[in-house]
């Protein structure tokens, strides 16, 4: 049982992430209608944006969830560079062209590899952690229930929880929120109905992005940051978003949710005799994708934004 309650305790903490690089994603599809392949490395530009403001925030006073302040506002920093990046890219390559989906498709894979090789060439490929200390589990959790969880595990998934909120009080409790969501069901509508559609986009490059930053700066917290750090999750946070229902942004947090407790539950298939390693968690949580999607194609939560 301790070891089961260990394997979810570290699926919450990767679901947060996941979550938030999945929300991202489904925002993108939902209004600007095409799959952003460098979504990923959008999430890696922000883990190093914040890597970089670390250095220069990280000795202010102070600790949060066991976390220095400076690693907090490092995050904003992060987040904010690569809302600015991907507003950028949106007015200089994705608004002037004349295509369609999935030419904005193969667009945002070339996209991707400016990113990355931007990166590649200003930090190089080693791998970089935060200077911040680790520290032990926390030792009530683990005299009570046996679970070893840090307070950086639990600074990930508050701070998750803390985002996911906002964006959910922004969707449904402001007039922004129902603009976007207006656009996203019907934008032709929306724009006839005197929605100004170009800057709820520009709204949604600021919000999904700045997320999807948040889940790359909590993802090299939480392993380690180099400039394929994003791309390598890609694959997982598709998942998770067209298994809660692609273009469905509560859904993508459902999904999010599971693909990421599938993910690192995994490893009680070997418990039970399965000839199945670590290694092929993310094939595992693809299967159980695929399964779902018979049943209900149009995943989880349907077109639910």
């Amino acid at each position: 049982m301790a070891q089961i309650l260990q394997y979810l305790a570290n699926g919450l903490v990767f679901s947060s992430i996941i979550i938030l690089g999945s929300i991202g994603l489904s925002l993108v599809y939902s209004i600007a209608d095409f799959a952003n392949f460098a979504h990923g490395d959008t999430m890696t530009l922000g883990a190093y944006g914040a890597f970089v403001a670390f250095g220069v925030f990280g000795g202010l006073g102070g600790t949060v969830l066991g976390l220095p302040i400076g690693f907090f506002i490092a995050l904003v920093v992060g987040m904010a560079l690569a809302a600015a990046v991907a507003v950028l890219t949106h007015i200089l390559v994705y608004k002037p062209l004349d295509t369609d989906s999935i030419g904005l498709l193969i667009t945002s894979i070339g996209v991707a590899f400016v990113y990355r090789a931007v990166l590649q060439a200003s930090f190089g490929t080693d791998f970089l952690q935060y200077d911040i200390s680790r520290s032990g589990p926390i030792p009530v959790l683990l005299d009570t229930l046996d679970v070893a969880v840090t307070q950086r595990d639990v600074a990930i998934i508050v701070s998750a929880a803390v985002l996911v909120a906002g964006l959910h009080l922004l969707l449904q409790r402001t007039t922004l929120g129902r603009k976007m969501r207006a656009t996203a069901d019907n934008p032709d509508l929306a724009r006839v109905s005197g929605i100004r559609t170009d800057r709820v986009i520009l709204v949604m490059w600021v919000v999904g992005s700045a997320l999807a930053a948040a889940g790359g700066v909590f993802l090299a917290l939480y392993s380690q940051l180099d400039p394929r750090i994003g791309f390598n999750i890609l694959l997982v946070v598709f998942a998770a978003v067209i298994l809660g229902g692609i273009g469905s942004v509560y859904g993508a947090m459902l999904g999010g949710l599971l693909i990421g407790m599938l993910h690192e539950l995994t490893p009680l298939l070997s418990d039970v005799g399965l000839p199945i390693s670590n290694a092929y968690a993310p094939a595992v949580a693809f299967v159980i994708m695929v399964a779902v999607l018979l049943v209900r194609p149009r995943g989880i939560a349907g077109d639910m934004t």
